[in-house]
């Protein structure tokens, strides 16, 4: 292992990336709590600058996938579609297998200027997540809580919210609702087997309704509806730890445009999303056995906004940290060195917290009790 290698692995590089995203992200969501006043005044100008305040926190993501880790990522997809992706409004619908897939996602819409716009539709419970939670509010994420007898009227007026947006955005979907696991798996085939659909060996029968509506609400708004499938080289299965070890990963993404298929009727609309999931099957298995996918592979072009975002932060974060550090080993003062000691404590349990939330066997239960809700 080289040296650079070796210190992207140690810990106290971890807690130092860590500090400076916690830190500016409470900074951020502190200022964007200003902005406030400028919904009733301005309402555009406040999304536009929420959308420049959201950046400077997802791109600090986004540069550990980019620039510490260095994983690639290969697109494959029609010449004629890259070159509008991130001029028009779009919605992208990505597959759920993976830990870092949501970041996948980032890395896509900021390869094409569109991160700080970009629009998810997200469990209830994120809304009160301190920095990315908080963040998302402030962009007018739509939030649900996976109850569709409640959430339907909620997620369409916040859909509607969006047709006057003065950003090209992009709202990526995870229309499985959940992360893959083979016991969410089982469960949802055996749904799936009740329902007389069509199994799927890759992916999680999707949830149709969530998607009817988003194409209903912003047909009028978006360009384009893109089908989007990650997968990852020599099988492997990249974690947020990978990524903050520094480890390199190479992503392959498939994209392929199908607005002009989605039909506007509701069960037209899910029987269209069940057709499209065997497809994406299709392709996974054909990747599983060649490693590619049928369409042109482009390598975008990695923006250096990231990187510069991030180092501003720590320029302006870390001097004061290590003045303060410096100040507390020459007062000699136990009880000071003993706080400091529980704070790095303390830091260490956030860390593993926040990078236990993206992984797997620590994911969501929803998906696992389908089946007991289909028998009652």
């Amino acid at each position: 292992m080289d040296i650079v290698g070796f210190l992207k692995s140690q810990f106290i590089c971890h807690l130092l990336i860590c500090y400076i995203f916690i830190v500016s992200g409470l900074i951020i969501n502190f200022i964007q709590l200003f902005t406030l006043i400028l919904w009733p005044i301005n309402k555009q100008l406040f999304r536009r600058i929420n959308c420049r305040l959201a950046y400077c926190i997802s791109s600090q993501m986004v540069m550990l996938l980019e620039w510490w880790s260095g994983t690639n990522c290969t697109l494959y997809t029609d010449p004629e579609s890259y070159h509008k992706y991130g001029k028009e409004n779009a919605i992208v619908i990505l597959n759920h297998n993976f830990e870092i897939d949501f970041l996948c996602g980032w890395n896509f819409c900021e390869r094409f200027g569109v991160l700080g716009s970009s629009k998810v539709l997200a469990k209830k419970e994120l809304s009160y997540m301190p920095i990315i939670g908080w963040m998302w509010y402030f962009l007018e994420i739509v939030f649900c809580k996976r109850k569709w007898e409640e959430d339907r009227k909620t997620v369409m007026q916040k859909l509607l919210n969006l047709r006057d947006y003065p950003e090209n955005f992009w709202f990526l979907i995870h229309c499985e609702g959940t992360r893959f696991t083979e016991q969410k798996h089982q469960i949802s085939m055996q749904v799936a087997e009740a329902k007389g659909l069509p199994k799927l060996k890759y992916h999680l029968l999707p949830r149709t309704k969530g998607f009817a509506v988003t194409v209903q609400c912003l047909r009028n708004v978006v360009s384009a509806v893109y089908d989007s499938t990650l997968n990852f080289r020599n099988n492997e299965n990249p974690t947020l730890l990978g990524v903050l070890n520094g480890k390199k990963y190479h992503a392959d993404l498939y994209v392929r445009q199908v607005i002009y298929e989605v039909p506007e009727d509701e069960q037209e609309c899910s029987n269209w999303l069940h057709r499209l999931y065997q497809e994406k099957d299709a392709f996974q298995e054909e990747y599983y056995r060649t490693e590619t996918y049928p369409a042109v592979p482009i390598v975008p072009p990695r923006r250096p906004w990231t990187l510069l975002n991030w180092l501003f932060w720590a320029l302006l974060l870390l001097y004061p940290l290590f003045k303060l550090l410096i100040n507390m080993i020459n007062s000699g003062s136990s009880l000071t060195l003993a706080s400091f000691a529980f704070v790095i404590v303390m830091a260490s349990v956030g860390v593993r917290w926040m990078i236990g939330v993206t992984e797997i066997n620590k994911g969501s239960t929803y998906g696992n009790n389908d089946n007991k809700q289909k028998q009652k």
